[in-house]
């Protein structure tokens, strides 16, 4: 029997730990895939072109937007995001589980066409903690970080259109949560 590999959309308001959640999932899982998103935001400090990012100009993702290159791409905080189809698609079909770390409007396009795919919401405690881990970060100003908190209030309403939300209040409760629901709907899929 083949086994199946499913994409997992894992989205969440800037700050609330997606990377983290994913990096820690790594850690007990050898069946996961990152998929590697494309941006055209300048990088941040410590971060590796084609390892965090593929760091693109302008005109370099919209000519990978006019060769249909991307499962989905969007404009967020006047950058482009993209997640590009072939690894992910490459990733599924070897049985790994891919992960697309993408914002809710990517995140969307993916439901719409790739409907079997499985949507986790990464939710704050709270707003207070959330402005918290971004000021933490010390990566942005804070001009940017209210327009930041004001796109995840916009996000934390859409949290309900995924398949399953998780509070990431402790690091590890919200790793054991991911990592049963991948458990529950690889079972589903190798019953099928």
């Amino acid at each position: 029997m083949k086994k199946s590999g499913m994409i997992v959309i894992l989205s969440a308001p800037s700050g609330c730990g997606k990377d983290t959640v994913f990096r820690e999932i790594s850690k007990i899982r050898n069946d996961v895939f990152e998929s590697v998103s494309a941006t055209t935001r300048k990088p941040r400090k410590g971060e590796i072109d084609g390892v965090d990012y593929f760091f693109k100009t302008k005109d370099e993702f919209e000519e990978m937007i006019a060769q249909d290159s991307f499962l989905e791409y969007a404009s967020y905080n006047n950058c482009y995001y993209g997640t590009p189809a072939a690894p992910a698609v490459a990733a599924v079909n070897k049985g790994k589980i891919c992960f697309l770390i993408i914002e809710r409007k990517g995140a969307q396009k993916v439901m719409k066409n790739y409907p079997d795919a499985v949507s986790i919401f990464l939710m704050p405690p709270d707003m207070h903690t959330l402005e918290h881990r971004l000021k933490k970060r010390n990566t942005e100003s804070d001009e940017v970080i209210k327009k930041r908190l004001k796109i995840a209030e916009e996000e934390i309403e859409a949290a309900s259109k995924f398949n399953y939300v998780v509070v990431n209040d402790k690091l590890q409760r919200a790793v054991c949560e991911i990592n049963d629901i991948l458990n529950a709907e690889l079972e589903k899929r190798n019953n099928d």
